[in-house]
């Protein structure tokens, strides 16, 4: 069955990008460096290999406008899956006429994650952007969150968790310590 994963590297603070909100800036380039550990073909080594397959294996991209306008929307094809854009806006001319992959998605997160998981298939949607994943917990459509979590105090930037509707409890499926980053994947937790 598939589900919607966070995927986020985060510094200890709770940073996931740089003050001038690039995730390639100088501090922010800092928590990616963890996945640069490649072995001897040049591939990912060890658990980046691990998370590598995971993102290899998704079946769709749900995420924010901010996220996707800053990515270019990736070129139109995040790896060949397809991508879904909650907003309230129409799209802009290279994510309407350029790329084919894209789906801008106005009525709510709800339908966005729904074409999201019908297009994914089996496989896992996997979600990109801190306000369109708070707004998939607050609406309960988000059902993992895994965190890179890296050994670093930022200090400044953009926080993963600004703003949630209330507690959210969170059940710890996989923990992976490695000298670079402390990987820890959650499942939401629901209650009747």
């Amino acid at each position: 069955m598939s589900a919607s994963v966070l995927d986020m590297s985060m510094s200890v603070d709770g940073y996931i990008a740089d003050p001038d909100d690039f995730l390639g800036g100088e501090d922010g380039e800092r928590l990616h460096k963890w996945a640069d550990t490649a072995g001897e073909a040049g591939q990912p080594s060890g658990p980046a290999n691990q998370f590598q397959d995971e993102w290899n294996g998704a079946g769709a991209v749900l995420v924010g406008r901010r996220t996707a306008e800053l990515m270019d929307h990736w070129g139109g094809d995040h790896g060949g899956l397809p991508i879904f854009v909650p907003s309230h806006r129409p799209p802009g001319p290279a994510a309407r006429w350029g790329y084919p992959l894209v789906t801008y998605v106005t009525d709510g997160i709800e339908s966005a994650m729904a074409q999201a998981k019908a297009a994914a298939g089996d496989r896992d949607v996997q979600v990109r952007g801190a306000y369109t994943a708070q707004r998939a917990l607050e609406a309960g459509v988000l059902d993992e969150v895994q965190i890179h979590q890296v050994p670093v105090l930022l200090g400044q930037g953009r926080r993963l968790f600004d703003v949630l509707p209330s507690l959210i409890e969170l059940e710890i499926v996989r923990v992976i310590d490695t000298p670079e980053a402390t990987h820890i994947r959650y499942r939401v937790r629901r209650f009747a």
